[in-house]
């Protein structure tokens, strides 16, 4: 038997395992499979897919949300703004708004999630996307909160779409698993197996269709999608091309994900910028996009095109093995030890096909006369070598990232992966720090100018980063529901978008 019916007998035996179909769970209750295990529930992390996709506008709610067409904030939890002057913004809190756990939501409840957030007693990766800004927030009144950040923010409402507001009752010192926000669901499980949700009857806005989501996670593209196709679950937002087969369940769109490999340049041989030009060379890119389909789009930067800042002058890295060779050779001539082993840290599930693009990668390095080595983990130990503080042994490394920025502004992703503070950063600019300070304080073409300016320095000289691929997504959803994904989905499911057929 070849291998592809060894995969169908393998899948049917364990669909034939889990439980029953969908259909039994009641007509208006889901079943959502997800491609892993949610790294777990805190507010603060929601920017993470795994974390998000459950959280974000179900369990918790931002002042603001944007707008997935136009890339506008709109009101949320916040029902109007107003910019006082280049450093402060008043937000007037929406009323009538109850928590889970029955706290109201008011000014001094925004206050408390904003301080959670910024005031450096738990790790939250939502902080990043701030850059180097430092906030001070205070209640003027029961309904009005005042923001100043102590360098310009001409887009803080825009900012504010990744603060998830949480119960004042939340601990301010240690991460949660079990969040309480404003959201239309309320969680009732989270474990090894499965997170459930249910929704809040207290509700301050429309009602949901859905009464009840129940999320598991399962890693192989195939089972989730033959899940859907057996009405073992109802939706999974994530399925590989080879498995996007059928045209009345799949749909392909085009999402805001950029993949890439993070270069740490501050481990030899890494070190060597010849090296870091010759590690973009070395990869057949041709050839690797079949793992990800014919419309898939080749990335010279670390965002998508319609974004605001956005260079479209900057060409993607060609393939050419030959002159990769020829710097590496240089390099070693010149004393670099180019011998020295790299770890390819890539992440198990991070989106399908993955592991077999970083094989693939790590063969064409070790063509050109690397010594790389792959090394696939689960998001606990991956994210160690994503964030910061870096692991003091990690040697020279690679680390397997896809980055998604659907809030139309490059203030989402330079300074979190190129200032000096960045979480995901490797660089130590002084220099290039204030250039990415005044960008992000500038407004209209010279905001634009600035962002581009740095995606260029980045790509021709500083080469921090091996960019791949503009992303398209691959959903499949049962026939139960009406629903279909756009540019916000890897980011969040927001349950109440999703409808029954009749």
């Amino acid at each position: 038997m070849n291998r592809a019916g060894i995969a169908t007998l393998a899948s049917a035996a364990i669909l034939a395992a889990l439980a029953g179909p969908a259909a039994a769970q009641g007509n208006r209750e889901v079943r959502i499979v997800l491609p892993e295990q949610p790294a777990n529930l805190e507010p603060c992390g929601s920017i993470m897919t795994n974390v998000g996709q459950v959280l974000n506008q179900n369990i918790t709610e931002s002042l603001t949300v944007i707008d997935a067409k136009t890339g506008k904030a709109m009101p949320r939890l916040a029902e109007s703004w107003e910019q006082v002057d280049p450093h402060t913004w008043r937000f007037k809190v929406r009323q009538g708004v109850k928590f889970h756990d029955g706290a109201d939501l008011d000014a001094q409840a925004v206050v408390y999630s904003i301080e959670r957030m910024t005031g450096g007693k738990l790790t939250c990766n939502n902080m990043a996307k701030f850059g180097n800004a430092k906030l001070q927030v205070k209640a003027l009144d029961k309904h009005t909160v005042e923001i100043k950040s102590d360098q310009p923010s001409p887009i803080l409402p825009t900012l504010l779409s990744v603060v998830m507001v949480v119960s004042p009752n939340t601990p301010v010192d240690k991460a949660v698993n079990d969040p309480v926000g404003t959201g239309p669901f309320k969680l009732v499980t989270f474990n090894p197996q499965t997170v459930v949700v249910e929704a809040f009857d207290g509700y301050w806005g429309k009602k949901p269709a859905v009464t009840k989501a129940t999320y598991v996670w399962r890693q192989e593209s195939s089972i989730r999608a033959a899940m859907v196709e057996t009405g073992e679950a109802d939706l999974t937002p994530s399925i590989a091309i080879q498995d996007a087969t059928n045209p009345d369940s799949d749909f392909a769109y085009l999402n805001s994900e950029t993949t890439a490999i993070r270069i740490d340049l501050t481990q030899p041989p890494l070190d060597d910028v010849r090296i870091r030009k010759a590690l973009n060379l070395a990869i057949d890119w041709e050839g690797l996009a079949q793992l990800f389909g014919d419309d898939i789009q080749r990335a010279s930067q670390m965002v998508v095109p319609g974004i605001i800042g956005h260079n479209d002058k900057l060409a993607a890295w060609k393939y050419d093995a030959d002159q990769a060779r020829e710097l590496v050779e240089q390099a070693k001539a010149d004393g670099t030890k180019v011998d020295t082993e790299i770890k390819l840290i890539g992440r198990n599930g991070i989106y399908p096909n993955g592991a077999e693009a970083m094989e693939a990668m790590m063969a064409m390095w070790q063509a050109v006369g690397l010594n790389v080595k792959l090394v696939m983990l689960d998001v606990a130990d991956w994210t160690r070598y994503l964030q910061k503080p870096f692991p003091a042994e990690r040697g020279a490394n690679l680390v397997q990232m896809m980055h998604d920025n659907n809030k139309g502004d490059a203030a989402f992703t330079i300074p979190i992966f190129y200032r000096s503070s960045g979480q995901y950063s490797a660089l130590s600019d002084p220099a290039l720090d204030q250039q990415i300070d005044a960008a992000m304080a500038a407004t209209g073409q010279a905001r634009e100018d600035g962002f581009k300016a740095i995606f260029r320095e980045m790509r021709t000289e500083v080469v921090p980063d091996i960019p791949m691929f503009h992303m398209l997504g691959y959903t499949r959803v049962g026939n139960r529901l009406d629903w279909k994904p756009d540019i916000t989905t890897n980011s969040e499911i927001p349950l109440a978008n999703i409808q029954f057929r009749q």
